[in-house]
């Protein structure tokens, strides 16, 4: 997918201007150096749906250009994302919605410890949760 159209700029430009305590909560982009070009390439991008939720929950989503794909960036910029958040004692578990034809993004979260818990927020979408206190006893 492309990194961003317009119209998600636009959602992304309205909510750090509602509130800008979002930032950090919305989105970040993967940049990845290429020592030929001397120049950072960004190959992605991902975030959360915005602050935890009351219970400490955070939703995260991921996307990676096609030709930087199975190379294990989305799982580095997942787990970066996760250390991220994690550092935040207000958070408390990450959820993470996929569609179960995209077995690479299914395998992405497992990798970074998710655990599949079942049918998602829509029909057809499956959800993947990652609990804090199972990353401090492991």
């Amino acid at each position: 997918p492309p990194l961003n159209d317009e119209q998600s700029l636009l959602w992304l430009l309205e909510k750090c201007q509602e509130n800008p305590h979002q930032v950090g909560w919305l989105a970040w982009y993967f940049l990845l150096n290429d020592p030929v070009k001397n120049e950072r390439i960004a190959i992605g991008n991902g975030g959360f749906k915005g602050k935890p939720a009351p219970d400490g929950t955070i939703e995260i989503g991921y996307s990676i250009l096609p030709e930087y794909q199975n190379r294990g960036y989305g799982t580095e910029a997942v787990k970066a994302l996760l250390n991220w958040a994690f550092e935040h004692p207000e958070v408390k578990r990450a959820i993470a919605e996929t569609l179960p034809e995209l077995k690479a993004s299914q395998r992405l979260l497992e990798k970074c410890n998710f655990v599949y818990i079942g049918e998602g927020s829509e029909p057809g979408i499956i959800r993947f949760e990652l609990c804090k206190i199972n990353l401090v006893s492991n």
